[in-house]
Parts: C-alpha cells; sequence; structure tokens
C-alpha cells in the first residue's frame, strides 16, 4: 500500500455531509429554492395565522388552545382564514430569503475561519459560527421582512376582536402610508430585530451544534471516513432542526408576543412597548408573554425542521459539477 495513503487525514463524517457556498451553483440556488421555500411556506401557513390571532387576542376573546383557534378560524371564514396575508408574504417572501440565505452562509464561512484558531470543541465552533451567521443573516433580512410581516398580520387579524377590516395587503400599504408615512411599515421593528435576530442566531447555533453531537452519538466521530447513508443525513438534520425549534421557541416567545401586538395596532389602540407588556401582565400575569407558545413551537419546530432538511437537499441539489 503507497504510504501516501496510510498518512491520508481521516475526514470527519459530518464534513462530507457538508456543501460549502463556493461549491454551489447560485443561480439554481435561488431559482429552485424560490419554488421548494414556498411550497413549504403553503403547508406551514396556517399554523402562523393560528399564533397570530392567539397573540392579539383580548382576554375576553382569549382562546384556550391552538385549536381552539382553529376552530374559531374554521367557522367564520373557512379554510380561506388560514390563509389570510398568504399573497403578501409570498410576494416578500422571495427576496428576503434570497437575502437571508446569502448572508447566513457567507457569514457561517467567514466565522468558521475566524473561530478555528482558537481550538475550541466542533460543537462549540458549530454553535458560535452558525449563531453569528444566523444573527447576521436575520439582521440583514429584517429590512425586507419586516414591511411584509407587518401588512401580512394585520391581514391576519382583520375584522377580529376590534381589528379593523381591509380589501387586501395593497389597502393595508396605502392605510399604512396615510396613517403612519413610510415609517409606519417598520413599526416593531426594533422588536423585529430583538426577537428575530437572536431566535436565529439561537436556532442555528442549536442546530449546528446538536448535529455535530449527534453524529458523534452516532459513532460518526472525527477518527472515521464512513459517509452516512442519505436517509440517516437528513434523520440527523430533522432531528436538529426540532431540537433547534424547540430552544429558540421557548427563549423569543415572550418578545414576539409584545412585537405582534404591537405591528396589529392603529392609530386609536397605538401603545408603547411598556404599555403592552404591563397590559399582558394585568390579562393573565407573566403567561401572557407566553400566549401561543404551543403554535409557535410547533411552528418553529416544524419550519425549521421542513426547511432545513429541503434546503440540505437544496444544497445538494445544486452543487457544481465537482462537488457531486
Amino acid at each position: 500500500m503507497d504510504s501516501r495513503e496510510i498518512a491520508r487525514p481521516k475526514v470527519p463524517a459530518f464534513d462530507r455531509t457538508e456543501i460549502n457556498w463556493d461549491k454551489l451553483d447560485k443561480t439554481k440556488l435561488y431559482v429552485v429554492g424560490a419554488g421548494l421555500f414556498t411550497g413549504v411556506t403553503v403547508a406551514l401557513y396556517p399554523i402562523s395565522v393560528i399564533k397570530t390571532r392567539m397573540q392579539v387576542a383580548s382576554k375576553d376573546a382569549a382562546q384556550k388552545n391552538a385549536f381552539a383557534a382553529m376552530r374559531n378560524i374554521l367557522k367564520v371564514d373557512g379554510i380561506p382564514g388560514l390563509y389570510r396575508g398568504f399573497g403578501t408574504v409570498i410576494t416578500g417572501a422571495v427576496p428576503a430569503r434570497i437575502v437571508f440565505l446569502t448572508s447566513l452562509e457567507t457569514t457561517k464561512a467567514a466565522s468558521l475561519k475566524l473561530v478555528e484558531p482558537f481550538k475550541l470543541s466542533e460543537p462549540v465552533q458549530a454553535a458560535i459560527a452558525n449563531g453569528i451567521a444566523g444573527m447576521a443573516a436575520s439582521l440583514c433580512s429584517q429590512a425586507v421582512f419586516v414591511p411584509i410581516d407587518v401588512v401580512s398580520q394585520k391581514l391576519m387579524v382583520q375584522g377580529y376582536s376590534g381589528y379593523a377590516k381591509y380589501n387586501g395587503g395593497l389597502d393595508v400599504a396605502r392605510k399604512i402610508v396615510k396613517s403612519d408615512g413610510v415609517k409606519g411599515f417598520y413599526r416593531g421593528f426594533g422588536l423585529s430585530v430583538m426577537t428575530y435576530s437572536p431566535s436565529s442566531a439561537v436556532w442555528w447555533a442549536s442546530y449546528g451544534s446538536s448535529q455535530r453531537i449527534i453524529w458523534r452519538l452516532l459513532g460518526h466521530g472525527n477518527d472515521t471516513e464512513t459517509v452516512p447513508s442519505q436517509q440517516k443525513i437528513m434523520c440527523v438534520q430533522a432531528t436538529g432542526g426540532v431540537v433547534a425549534g424547540a430552544v429558540a421557541s421557548c427563549i423569543t416567545t415572550p418578545l414576539d408576543t409584545i412585537k405582534t401586538r404591537l405591528q396589529v395596532m392603529d392609530n386609536k389602540q397605538r401603545q408603547t412597548a411598556r404599555q403592552v407588556v404591563k397590559r399582558l401582565i394585568a390579562e393573565d400575569g407573566w403567561k401572557g408573554f407566553y400566549r401561543g407558545l404551543g403554535p409557535r413551537f410547533f411552528s418553529m419546530s416544524a419550519w425549521g425542521t421542513t426547511m432545513i432538511v429541503a434546503y440540505e437537499y437544496l444544497k445538494r441539489l445544486c452543487a457544481k459539477s465537482e462537488e457531486i
């Protein structure tokens, strides 16, 4: 046997499942990804509507659980009620997703290089690099996403619990500009950044580190060259998505509840974040901050798991020929 083969360093199994940003066909990634993530959004959008309804409900109208909220929506509006604001979200989701994924991958690659000299354990390196990348990607995409979020959430709650009614997304946009100007589209922007950026950081950090830990538990550590099967790779990625969703939802739901309430208010209802906090405590005590935790947990876990499996599959599909 050639001595060079004996001296060849072994590659961790996890590294063999990773496809770096520079190895991807970007055009194919964006085009195919737009269709793929649109499909995922169609499947999971109703959960966001239910969560939003639970978070903005008055004390008298508050639903005891997500199933009660869903039954109420179906009773009043039917299936279309679960997709209020969907057109607006899809319109803004594609550019926001492009910004997010580009920022995520480029920052993750740079962050990994920065932490390498510190000789930290692989899970810790992954947590730091993925966390930084997740936060940076969220910060960059919020400029596109927040206006879409404001419009879509007004549509989600229109006519419910005293909230105004609209004739579609354009009508919402016109009324926002008329009453508040362009800045009205960024109502709750600070809280959105405070909610989604840490949430994204926690999610990606939990996902990156949990994957490394799971691979080690399965016997695919640094001392093996065995390439895991595609089925095993997908199972590990899905499990990492569930773990990440659970951690992120528990940490960030209180901020998300406050943010949602601020964004759906009209001029007559306008309150400061402090007033929203006081009202939540007065109505439900501290547990009021966790309104919609069930749907948010399910949404973040289901969305995160579906998204990450789809995204990792998309990366394999869009890898340049020399990587396949």
